[in-house]
């Protein structure tokens, strides 16, 4: 049998059948691999590009947010598109594979460019030359992420194993943003000359994103072949869950027959229907949108906090391994937990958990210092369940649609999905240079230093405390109106 073909393991002998299908260790790794990618495009330049707009190449706080702003826009409107071409692929070719290495292929060179937008043009030019590369690198990003966060749905109808499959997701996740949020920062030091650094930063993340989006692609190739074993085929009971076998059966059905498809505006309005027409859907993105802009405004943040509050650019570094280390190890544990309670519980006290540590923060205004990594490090063990969590209901949302709709929508799920996360992230760092702006903060160019008056850095510490345990409270609600629970994924009526 296929190293990559999941293992069927019996079917409990009752009324409804619950799902068991075992992913083997192998189609896990390279699935992971692909977060080395995705968590160093989310992280660094949510980390490092409004400051390097602000501070290095003296762009205005609000032109800086508007720059990255209408970046993330694009990809909104783009998003849907890449989820309808790639349930098109699915439909000609049986894999998704041929989006995600166009995107893997082209974005090491477009990342770079971001960050080698030279000083001395000006503030102006170097803003648009960093939104048409930034917009560019957004894009390559999205014909990659659109299809891999649809694949969980298909390796696996099994909840417990999706669960499984992300949580090692997200234990590379949270090793990328350790590598690219100290390790970024650390190689733009390697140079006296900032403009260099930056441009070493940027070429060297640029081919490990790309490396690892690669090494992911070859779980895609294979979707076809686990669809076609968990079906009936090779490695499978025979039969043990016949509702499971149909299901892919109508799948695989679907992309055999299926024609060469309607016109991409037809897609487009797929992806808004899917969400008009799923409650679970429209309450576990709200939730998760929410939750991506207080993390988005408190990853722009942090290299502020650094310089302003704990006056070291370098403790940048230090705030990522007190945010990233706990999690390492916290990420196994939340599956654990949601395996006993749920996923949706599970990521409720997470979410708690991140709120109150967020909002202890604020305690910077009275008595800043080294203190601030205790709670960092709290929010950093309920950050890994705030990001496996809802990756792994993700699945359990597109499955429940397809028993009412038919199979084959997953890519236009995955594009709106990730078109929330896109804008949610983008409005972070949005919602700080309007703080930034509304408080004085004063930019400057390569070189320069100029000093912050008090009400920039209180603008600073609220934007890190405050203002992300505000969204944190406001998903809670949104998350208070997810249906779905085991039973609604787990067992199936014969």
């Amino acid at each position: 049998m296929s190293t990559d073909a999941p293992d069927a393991l019996p079917a409990a002998a009752s009324g409804s059948r619950p799902i068991h299908t075992r992913l083997s260790r192998g189609t896990i790794a390279r699935y992971a691999t692909g977060s080395l990618g995705t968590g160093g495009f989310a992280t660094l330049p949510g980390l490092v590009l409004t400051y390097y707009l602000t501070d290095s190449l003296g762009v205005a706080a609000l032109a800086a947010g508007l720059v990255i702003t209408l970046a993330k826009v694009w990809d909104v409107v783009i998003d849907p598109i890449i989820g309808a071409l790639t349930d098109r692929d699915l439909a000609r070719h049986g894999s998704r594979r041929r989006l995600m290495l166009v995107g893997a292929y082209s974005i090491p060179l477009l990342f770079a460019l971001t960050f080698a937008a030279p000083p001395e043009v000006g503030p102006a030019v170097a803003a648009i030359w960093v939104f048409v590369a930034f917009t560019l690198t957004a894009t390559a990003f999205s014909l990659f992420q659109v299809p891999y966060i649809a694949l969980p749905a298909e390796l696996t109808p099994a909840y417990d194993e999706r669960t499984r499959l992300l949580t090692w997701r997200v234990v590379v996740l949270t090793l990328a943003i350790l590598l690219f949020g100290a390790g970024g920062p650390a190689l733009r030091r390697t140079s006296d000359d900032p403009v260099i650094g930056y441009l070493v930063m940027g070429v060297v993340a640029g081919v490990v994103i790309g490396l690892g989006m690669l090494v992911s692609t070859t779980v895609a190739r294979r979707a076809r072949a686990t669809s076609e074993v968990m079906s009936g085929g090779e490695g499978t009971t025979g039969g043990s869950d016949a509702s499971a076998s149909s299901s892919v059966r109508r799948m695989s059905s679907a992309r055999d027959t299926a024609p060469a498809g309607p016109a991409i505006r037809e897609h487009f309005s797929e992806g808004i229907r899917s969400l008009r027409r799923s409650a679970p859907f429209r309450a576990l993105l709200a939730t998760f949108v929410l939750q991506a802009l207080a993390t988005g405004l408190m990853l722009a943040g942090a290299q502020y906090v650094a310089r302003w509050v704990l006056d070291s650019e370098a403790a940048v570094e230090l705030l990522f391994l007190a945010l990233i280390a706990p999690a390492l190890f916290a990420a196994p544990a939340w599956g654990a937990a949601s395996r006993r309670i749920g996923k949706e519980r599970a990521f409720a006290i997470a979410s708690v958990v991140f709120g109150v540590a967020a909002l202890s923060i604020l305690g910077m205004l009275w008595a800043p210092g080294q203190w601030i990594y205790a709670p960092v490090a709290v929010a950093g063990v309920a950050y890994a369940g705030m990001q496996s969590l809802p990756m792994a209901m993700l699945p359990d949302v597109i499955s429940h649609d397809e028993r009412a709709n038919g199979p084959g929508r997953a890519g236009a799920f995955s594009g709106v999905w990730t078109a929330g996360e896109t804008v949610g992230f983008a409005l972070g760092a949005t919602v700080l240079t309007l703080i930034l702006a509304a408080t004085g903060y004063i930019s400057s160019t390569a070189g320069e230093s100029a000093g912050q008056p008090d009400a920039a850095i209180t603008g600073i510490i609220v934007s890190f405390s405050l203002a992300p345990a505000a969204l944190i409270g406001l998903s809670l609600i949104a998350l208070a109106r997810y249906p779905l629970r085991r039973g609604d994924i787990e067992s199936q009526p014969l």
